[in-house]
């Protein structure tokens, strides 16, 4: 009789819309915190990073050397969008060739994807968590990884990427530009600006310390809205599996990607739309396959700013902005349609997972040596080489 009163009230409707509401607020307050230290995070790589990134992608020649340089310069500022403009302005003012562009494209969209790595090792003390995040996050590594194996010598023996975005071109240049709204940047915009001012005004640090601690502020603040918003969403929705959202991503291939590219484009980035997904994944809420399609909407989808940003420029720029587009479209084309072939990431995926949740060092040094030492030991070999 004594837990009578506990199950009425459980029942009372202003309880559970009180509570729901509780959990709503709570949800968008984690969200918010989430995207706020995403952007963070692009604003402190950007702040030591960008002009290191474009002094490099200034000196590129070889296109083995621009592919890394392209994976080297977006992993430094953690946006293949940012990077796409620093070369469409690049070939637009003459400094960057077309061709020596192509390369420089191809290596940024993979260097996209370390967002989401970072993203799934804040569930590293969660095994099992932490394998499903891990594959989730990388799933997207192995699908640009082959997309580049496949198209990258294909483009050197053929330019079919630089022909048809040439064709393309022709019928863009001139076309009005337009802008999409983007509400996220918009509202996590005065958090990031009020603590990079704190630090560069009223306490006068140097732009690399403040750069420093804004990626530590960062770190904390998406550990703690992932830890939180992890165990949020598994009550919210795991217990809710019929839920439109989840339902459409399990059942609904052409959807899920549909989403991916609607929600890349109204952001204006992959990192946050596939860095979003990366904890689903881990939470179990949505599974592998469906969460790949969605990835591979978003990368469709990140390719629409350079794009818009293009279209008031030369035909060069605009042509640059399309072999982005292309590119990831005839990886999705290639690879994804095949059964057989759209499991070669996902496998590879699982099992560097697997991996990495029994040693999970291994993920450290995947993330630094993928996207940092690996390209960086070609740009040094590449000076070493050129001053002897």
């Amino acid at each position: 009789m004594q837990d009578a009163p506990a199950s009425d009230s459980a029942r009372d409707p202003s309880v559970r819309i009180l509570r729901g509401l509780l959990n709503f607020l709570f949800l968008v307050g984690l969200l918010y915190i989430f995207l706020a230290a995403i952007s963070l995070f692009g604003a402190a790589f950007k702040m030591m990073g960008k002009g290191v990134s474009e002094s490099l992608i200034a000196t590129t020649s070889h296109p083995v050397l621009g592919l890394m340089i392209g994976l080297l310069a977006t992993s430094l500022i953690q946006s293949s969008s940012s990077t796409t403009s620093i070369v469409v302005g690049m070939v637009s003012g003459g400094v960057l060739t077309v061709p020596n562009a192509i390369p420089i494209i191809m290596g940024a969209n993979m260097g996209t994807t370390v967002t989401n790595t970072l993203v799934a090792m804040t569930a590293i003390n969660r095994r099992t968590e932490f394998q499903r995040a891990f594959a989730g996050a990388t799933m997207h590594d192995f699908f640009n990884l082959m997309a580049i194996l496949i198209l990258f010598p294909v483009e050197m023996a053929t330019h079919y990427l630089q022909t048809a975005a040439t064709w393309l071109s022709t019928h863009l240049v001139g076309a009005q530009g337009a802008e999409f709204p983007n509400p996220v940047k918009d509202a996590v915009k005065p958090a990031v600006h009020a603590i990079e001012g704190l630090l560069t005004g009223p306490l006068g640090m140097h732009k690399g310390a403040a750069a420093v601690v804004m990626i530590v502020v960062a770190l904390a603040a998406l550990f703690f809205a992932l830890t939180f918003l992890t165990k949020l969403l598994k009550s919210l929705v795991l217990n809710r599996a019929e839920g439109v959202f989840t339902k459409t991503l399990r059942t609904n291939a052409a959807a899920a990607m549909l989403m991916g590219l609607l929600v890349t484009i109204s952001v204006q980035s992959s990192s946050i739309t596939t860095s979003l997904l990366v904890p689903l994944i881990g939470a179990g809420i949505i599974p592998l396959e469906p969460a790949f399609a969605a990835t591979l909407g978003a990368n469709v989808g990140t390719t629409v700013t350079a794009l818009l940003a293009s279209l008031t420029g030369t035909p060069a720029a605009v042509t640059v902005a399309l072999v982005h587009l292309l590119f990831n479209l005839s990886g999705i084309l290639i690879i994804y349609p095949v059964p057989w072939i759209r499991r070669i990431p996902l496998g590879l995926a699982r099992g560097l997972a697997a991996a990495t949740a029994q040693r999970r060092i291994y993920s450290l040094v995947y993330m630094i040596g993928i996207f940092f030492v690996l390209p960086l030991l070609f740009v040094l070999l590449d000076k070493a080489l050129g001053g002897a």
